[in-house]
């Protein structure tokens, strides 16, 4: 039986004290499997990596937005202030509030923002939870059609029931359960391989069409689909035709403008590994800028100065090693 392998290592002082696991996979231009690592062909939940594929689909159903606040529909944003206006202006333009918002009350993910907001006294919000602007968007789409807003989280909603669709067609397959998100929202499982697909065809969509849109306001808006100092943001600042997001549980993935998609899983759900291993997969594929040679490890401090860092382990890096020279 195909298992998660180990991707990455942390390194302190010369010495090995732990392994991340996980999967990766890498799909073509044509959606097809071009390497893998894992398990890769199981459902499992994309958490926030499906934000643009849901945001097709609100899209799809009338959802007028473009721009920063299409980033922001499809983000897990930092909380600050520019995010939370934004998710304002999206409510605004539906003549609502955020107290329609259901997601359940948060700090800002940045530390420097949450910092900020409690300074200024306030406690934690539904607005400053980081997928209000996903939610503000399934609102906005419900009021353009006249459906229902006080339940639009319920998996049987003509919003959610839109972005189910949105979610099979991307990714070429059905979707497998479908469980409760951290933000109470329905989140869908599909497989590793189906994300990845999606987000080389977002990658590669002309720039008029749904998909294009979506990818392009990733492009032009980092900051707005993630935030100013997180490291998804500078991977799309750094490399021009990448669009990427982040998920909860070690979930990553990325899509370039040559329709290849990449998705990865941590399995112990750790956020330096996953952005290690992206960086890692991403040089094998001869995409490599600063941004990414930095990425590549994830330095750790001892006494505040760095004695090692968390890296890919020496197994995942010979397969890369295999991928690179086959590329």
């Amino acid at each position: 039986m195909t298992e998660p392998v180990i991707v990455a290592e942390v390194v302190r002082s010369g010495f090995v004290e732990g392994r991340h696991h996980g999967s990766v996979v890498v799909t073509g231009p044509d959606g097809t499997t071009a390497w893998s690592a894992g398990v890769v062909d199981e459902p499992m939940f994309p958490r926030s990596s499906h934000k643009p594929l849901q945001a097709l689909g609100m899209l799809r159903a009338g959802l007028q937005l473009d721009g920063e606040l299409l980033a922001l529909a499809a983000a897990s944003h930092s909380g600050e202030v520019f995010h939370l206006d934004g998710v304002r202006r999206i409510l605004a333009g539906a003549e609502l509030g955020p107290a329609a918002l259901r997601t359940p009350p948060d700090y800002p993910l940045d530390e420097l923002a949450r910092d900020d907001w409690i300074r200024a006294g306030h406690a934690a919000e539904p607005i400053t939870m980081n997928c209000s602007g996903k939610h503000a968007a399934m609102l906005a789409t419900s009021v353009a059609n006249g459906w229902p807003t006080e339940s639009y989280r319920d998996p049987e909603h003509p919003v959610q029931r839109a972005i189910f669709a949105a979610i099979e067609d991307s990714a070429g397959e059905k979707i497998a359960a479908v469980a409760v998100d951290g933000c109470g929202a329905p989140q869908p499982a599909i497989t590793l391989t189906g994300l990845a697909r999606a987000f080389g065809r977002f990658g590669a969509a002309a720039p008029d069409t749904m998909e294009g849109r979506i990818a392009g306001a990733f492009r032009a808006h980092p900051e707005w689909a993630s935030g100013t100092r997180r490291p998804e943001a500078a991977l799309i600042w750094g490399t021009p035709g990448l669009f990427c997001k982040g998920g909860a549980e070690g979930v990553y993935a990325v899509g370039l403008a040559d329709g290849r998609g990449i998705a990865l899983k941590i399995e112990d759900g750790a956020s330096r590994a996953r952005k290690v291993v992206m960086a890692a997969t991403l040089f094998a594929l001869g995409v490599d800028n600063e941004v990414i040679h930095a990425q590549r490890e994830h330095p750790l401090l001892g006494g505040g100065k760095p004695v090692g860092a968390v890296r890919p382990a020496p197994e995942m890096a010979r397969r890369l090693d295999a991928l690179a020279a086959a590329s």
